[in-house]
C-alpha cells in the first residue's frame, strides 16, 4: 500500500502524484530543447493529443521553438493549416525540414478549418498539424481532441495569448511571450505541479549553410516559392 502511494503509476498509468509530472501514457517527441523537454509530461511534445501555443502575436519565436519537432518529423507529411503568414520554403529548407513534404492549407471559413483539421486527425497519415485559429468554442476543441486521440499526430494549435483566460480540454497549454535571445514559456496547464516562474528559452539563430564569397555583394533573396496547397 505504501509503495502504491509514492508510486501511483502501479495503481493506473493515467495516476501521478500532484507534485510530480505525469508519465506519458503515449509517444512523444523530443522537443530539441533539455530544459523544456525536463518540464513535459513523457520527457516532451506529446502525438495524439490537443496541445495549444497561446503566443502574444504570431512570429515571435514558436515556430523556431518547434523546428526540431518539425525536422525529426520530416519524413511524413506536414499540415500547415491557416497560418497568419506565407511561409517560407528557404527558411524550412535551412532548417533542413523537407519542403517537399510540406502542405498550406487555407480555408474560407472557420467551419471550413475545423472541418478539415478533424478529417486530418482522422486519417492519421500525417506526422504534424499545424494550426492557427483566433477564436474556437469549447465544443470544437473538444471534437478535435477527441480526433486527435485517433492517431498519433502530433497536433498544435496556435493561438492568441487572450485565450489564456478560456477553458480547454488541451492537456497541455503552454503560453509564449518574446524573451532576449528567445522566448519566455509558462505552463497554463499540464499534468504535474504548478510552474509558476517563465522558463526563458534561448532560440539563437541558425547559421546559413552557405555563405556569399565576402568579395561579392549580397544578392537579394527571391520571393518563397508557395508550398503545395492542400485547396
Amino acid at each position: 500500500m505504501h509503495a502504491a502511494l509514492s508510486d501511483p503509476h502501479t495503481i493506473h498509468p493515467s495516476l501521478w502524484r500532484a507534485s510530480q509530472l505525469a508519465g506519458a501514457r503515449e509517444r512523444c517527441v523530443d522537443t530539441g530543447y533539455a530544459a523544456l523537454s525536463a518540464e513535459l509530461p513523457g520527457g516532451g511534445w506529446p502525438v495524439g493529443t490537443l496541445v495549444e501555443l497561446l503566443v502574444q502575436q504570431p512570429g515571435i519565436g514558436e515556430m523556431r521553438l518547434l523546428r526540431p519537432a518539425l525536422r525529426a518529423l520530416g519524413h511524413k507529411p506536414l499540415m500547415l493549416l491557416q497560418p497568419p503568414h506565407q511561409p517560407n520554403s528557404l527558411a524550412f529548407a535551412n532548417w533542413q525540414v523537407p519542403t517537399e513534404h510540406l502542405y498550406l492549407i487555407e480555408t474560407t471559413t472557420t467551419a471550413d478549418a475545423l472541418w478539415t483539421a478533424e478529417q486530418i486527425l482522422r486519417a492519421g497519415s500525417c506526422a504534424v498539424l499545424l494550426f492557427w485559429q483566433q477564436q474556437i468554442r469549447t465544443e470544437a476543441l473538444r471534437r478535435l481532441h477527441l480526433a486527435a486521440q485517433a492517431g498519433d499526430t502530433l497536433f498544435l494549435m496556435i493561438r492568441p495569448l487572450a485565450a489564456v483566460q478560456q477553458a480547454s480540454p488541451a492537456p497541455l497549454r503552454l503560453s509564449l511571450t518574446p524573451a532576449e535571445d528567445g522566448v519566455a514559456i509558462r505552463f497554463v496547464k499540464r499534468r504535474g505541479p504548478a510552474h509558476d516562474a517563465p522558463l526563458v528559452l534561448p532560440l539563437a539563430p541558425l547559421p546559413v549553410h552557405r555563405k556569399l564569397p565576402a568579395e561579392q555583394p549580397a544578392v537579394p533573396q527571391p520571393e518563397a516559392a508557395p508550398l503545395a496547397d492542400g485547396r
